[in-house]
């Protein structure tokens, strides 16, 4: 059973049905499929060690020794080898500044005190790192056997954004997921899996064949559907983390620390290093403290339109099943915290001492020198090639912007004028040249869904009608131009218009998928008919299929669709010669290169599928009958 978005969705809500009116029942299915992963794994091992047994006694208790027990004999110790050695599977360490207890006691300090209050296992590595995240994770030395090693990773910018006690209540809901004060079952299949997809992930690096072959095809069914079914075990296990944080350090904290980290995050990712990366435009190399001029912004109180535009969205967003983290509201509403956007503003007052001046202690300085010396490093390069890059783009806005001072830009060359503005000098300033181009082409695509976005942005709902225009004229914009309208009238309050415009770009989705499985196979029943390529262009494939010698037919046509007609497919269906000497596997192989090279060269002007048709002679009798059809036919064959 394999699973897509929608079948995944629809188990899921019915297993929070069966685990709500069934908690314990709920519980042993997921028990039961945990199990059944370590069942199939040691029934592979225990008939493998038994055969080896049975041919070793079997050995020892004949006169003599025969060519077929020796060869069984060493085909079971292989595979025996071969199946404990993929148990052993290493998995890589995560990476991160190892800490001492010695440069940051304080922190060492509150990790155990958390730890020793939630009976959490101690912790044999804690990595700093320049995330903006804390999480734990469980490395098991013995692969599935576990032995597990524990790793604390905590992000140098989460430290610098909240306060000593939001970290605090950060870190006892990463500790919770360890807690022995709570469901032990829970933490087990918390480990579990994780454990399940780093066994299949190492699996695949290994390189062993046979290992892949016994263990593969079963984890690849195993492991989603254990990950479905222990969905919902897993968000009821985040839930129980934060119960954790809410024990250790109240409820205010938990929620303004979870509150905080959803804004800062946003905070740090379209702002400040928005602004940082910027430079590149101007500065030819990085700057040289970063993480200093990180710590200085989020030490001051964030603009105040920033925070509250951040804060509603991320308030406005729902849970979903693409991660076992419910959505903030959810997750304040179950800790009994009501949130309201004014009130929540002065959460975001300035930070007189941050967890990382406290925990951290004189070693942060180091820190921040430490992050900014290696990120400064690694995006030299890149960096100078965006410099670079820009540079380049100023020169050809300046030619342009010259050029349409003394005539009349074209088209082409107009909308390129605006995205470099866009680029070089902002959403203002692109405003008339996009209106200019309207003013030419009402319809133009790309100025519309851009004028559009931009409308939208300024809070102007004029921009719908823009990005309307867009979608008539380009379909390939259709879902992302919904989606940008539906998240503009949610913001307005508008659900139920928001709704429909949600409804249609899920839709639009159906539909592409429907379409890709038309395109994507022929059936018998499929019809077919001429197509409409220009002779200059079935010449240059006549020629490209003139190439291969294996070739003797070619028929084009065009398949007629029930999905997108206005995008044509056309079907190339080749004959080619066939060897009676020649093996089925080295024809078969010899077929799909055919198909792969033609692919890739192929110069229609829209989408093709091409197919082999010696193994399909009914399909070629309907394609003969189809007018100009057949485009090749090899010297001397008829």
């Amino acid at each position: 059973m394999t699973f897509n978005q929608e079948r995944f969705d629809k188990l899921i809500q019915k297993l929070e049905v069966f685990a709500n009116k069934q908690p314990r029942l709920y519980k042993l299915h997921v028990a039961f499929l945990a199990t059944l992963g370590y069942a199939y794994i040691f029934l592979v091992l225990g008939v493998t060690l038994t055969l080896l047994v049975s041919i070793i006694f079997g050995i020892l208790n004949a006169q003599s020794i025969s060519k077929l027990s020796l060869t069984g004999l060493l085909f079971l110790l292989t595979l025996a080898f071969v199946l404990v050695r993929s148990l052993w599977v290493s998995f890589p360490p995560p990476t991160g500044l190892p800490l001492q207890s010695k440069d940051v006691p304080n922190l060492y300090s509150l990790i155990n005190e958390i730890s020793s209050k939630l009976k959490a296992p101690r912790f044999h590595h804690i990595l700093l790192t320049d995330d903006f995240n804390a999480a734990v994770v469980q490395i098991p030395r013995l692969g599935l056997l576990g032995w597990q090693q524990n790793y604390l990773i905590v992000g140098l910018p989460l430290m610098l954004a909240l306060s000593p006690e939001q970290f605090r209540a950060i870190l006892a809901h990463e500790l919770g997921h360890l807690s022995g004060n709570h469901s032990h079952f829970s933490g087990w299949i918390y480990r579990q899996r994780e454990t399940w997809y780093r066994i299949l992930k190492g699996l695949q690096q290994s390189g062993h064949d046979l290992s892949l072959l016994i263990f593969q095809l079963f984890l690849i069914w195993y492991i989603p559907f254990f990950n479905a079914y222990s969905f919902v075990l897993a968000r009821m296990d985040e839930y129980e983390a934060d119960r954790c944080a809410v024990d250790l350090t109240g409820e205010q904290n938990i929620a303004k620390a979870l509150i905080n980290f959803h804004v800062k995050s946003r905070f740090l990712e379209r702002y400040f290093w928005s602004s940082i990366y910027k430079q590149s435009q101007t500065e030819i190399e990085p700057p040289i403290m970063t993480y200093m001029d990180m710590r200085q912004a989020l030490s001051q109180r964030l603009h105040q339109e920033i925070t509250s535009a951040y804060l509603s969205e991320a308030l406005t967003e729902k849970t979903n099943n693409a991660d076992t983290h419910p959505c903030l509201t959810d997750r304040l509403k179950a800790l009994g915290y009501i949130a309201d956007t004014q009130q929540e503003l002065a959460i975001f007052a300035p930070i007189e001492i941050s967890a990382a001046q406290e925990l951290l202690g004189d070693a942060l300085e180091v820190f921040i020198d430490y992050f900014s010396l290696n990120w400064r490093e690694n995006i030299a390069t890149p960096w100078r090639q965006k410099y670079a890059r820009f540079q380049k783009l100023i020169a050809t806005l300046k030619d342009l912007n010259y050029k349409s001072q003394k005539q009349q830009l074209t088209l082409k060359e107009a909308i390129q004028q605006a995205f470099l503005t866009l680029e070089i000098e902002g959403e203002e300033a692109v405003i008339p040249l996009l209106q200019e181009i309207l003013n030419r082409d009402a319809y133009h695509a790309s100025a519309n869904y851009l004028l559009g976005e931009i409308l939208l942005k300024k809070q102007d709902s004029t921009g719908i009608e823009y990005i309307e225009k867009a979608i008539e004229q380009d379909s390939n914009i259709v879902i992302v131009g919904c989606q940008i309208i539906c998240n503009f009238l949610k913001n307005q309050g508008k659900n139920n218009e928001a709704k429909s415009y949600q409804e249609r770009a899920e839709n639009y989705d159906k539909l592409i998928l429907k379409a890709r499985k038309e395109r994507s196979n022929l059936k018998r029943n499929d019809k077919f008919y001429s197509h409409n390529i220009s002779d200059i262009e079935v010449n240059k494939l006549r020629q490209q299929l003139s190439h291969y010698p294996q070739i003797i037919t070619a028929y084009l046509v065009q398949k007629n669709l029930q999905y997108f007609p206005e995008k044509p497919l056309y079907v190339l269906a080749v004959k080619r010669g066939f060897s009676f000497w020649e093996g089925s596997r080295i024809y078969e192989t010899d077929n799909s290169k055919i198909v792969q090279s033609l692919l890739k060269e192929n110069e229609l002007p829209d989408n093709v599928f091409i197919f082999i048709l010696n193994s399909n002679l009914s399909m070629e009798k309907k394609l003969k009958r189809i007018s100009n059809s057949m485009i090749y036919q090899k010297k001397g064959k008829k």
